[in-house]
């Protein structure tokens, strides 16, 4: 997590400069209980995003998004996007920000629930920029899966297994998993092998 890119962020949309925000983004990314969502996730989706943002049409929300979309992370709780994107609002208003970015922010953290699929090019561009590690080489795709058993250690192995072949099988039964052309190119591939054979792993 690179403050200065935070700081040129506020910038761009006219928010007021606040380094306390953060500090306080990288000790919650920073929680001994996080594996996967930690800030190298946070690293990786902006990365991700640069790559499609010329076809965003609003980047810096998107951007906001993904800084805050697991700033809430606690994996033995339901509605963690809900306190993620609770977060943002209250430091948009504090920041100076119209109620429009404010809403648009909220909705976009929401869809990283994974619960439809995106009606719009950025929601779109969201969603695969928050999916990209499922096209992941084998070896990162692999370190992901344990990350993930690793944040739910406290779930018996059956239960788990059961419930993350649920959500791995929902992501392959889709159409597309990724939404934007680019990405559907350079993962999609990947992504339905990496799906089966943890599917089969877990089977």
């Amino acid at each position: 997590m690179n403050l200065g890119r935070w700081q040129a962020l506020l910038h761009s949309l006219d928010l007021r400069e606040d380094a306390a925000t953060f500090h306080a983004l990288e000790t919650a990314y920073r929680e001994p209980h996080r594996h996967y969502h930690c800030e190298r996730h946070i690293d990786d989706c902006l990365e991700q995003l640069d790559a499609l943002r010329a076809q965003a049409g609003q980047p810096g929300a998107i951007e906001l998004a993904l800084w805050f979309h697991d700033a809430v992370y606690q994996p033995y709780r339901s509605g963690n996007e809900e306190r993620s994107a609770g977060w943002a609002s209250r430091f948009l208003a504090e920041s100076g920000a119209d109620g429009a970015l404010s809403a648009r922010v909220r909705e976009l953290i929401l869809a990283t629930r994974h619960e439809a699929i995106a009606t719009d090019p950025d929601t779109a561009i969201l969603i695969d920029v928050d999916l990209s590690i499922l096209g992941a080489g084998r070896e990162r795709y692999d370190a992901f899966e344990s990350d993930v058993r690793a944040e739910y250690r406290w779930v018996p192995r059956p239960l788990y297994r059961r419930e993350r072949r649920r959500i791995l099988e929902s992501f392959l039964h889709r159409e597309r998993i990724f939404l934007t052309d680019d990405f559907h190119e350079r993962y999609e591939s990947s992504a339905r092998d990496n799906l089966k054979r943890a599917i089969g792993a877990l089977a």
